[in-house]
């Protein structure tokens, strides 16, 4: 089973903290690779032209970002980069090689 999972969060998707299902925003099931890649290929073009700012590691994540959105972090008293992302799972694993 491939996922492509959109999360919204004040870190890059590829550390995946505890808390990092918390942060899922929807989340995309397919029955194939190629089914996978064609869904997460619209949605990076989409993200590409909402965001200024991208970071990919592997094959498994996107990160993207406008520098301006930020949320005050009361724990560690300070603001924090919020980050919009992209992962794909296979078998609820990164994929990060095809």
């Amino acid at each position: 089973m491939h996922e492509i999972v959109y999360t919204r969060a004040d870190y890059e998707p590829w550390w995946m903290f505890d808390d990092w299902k918390e942060k899922i925003v929807s989340l995309q099931q397919f029955s194939s690779d190629e089914e996978a890649q064609r869904y997460l290929e619209e949605q990076k073009q989409a993200f590409s032209l909402q965001f200024a700012n991208h970071e990919k590691r592997d094959l498994a994540f996107d990160a993207y970002w406008n520098e301006e959105e930020m949320e005050y972090c009361e724990k560690c008293e300070e603001d924090l980069q919020i980050f919009h992302s992209l992962i794909w799972l296979v078998d609820g694993v990164p994929k990060i090689s095809f």
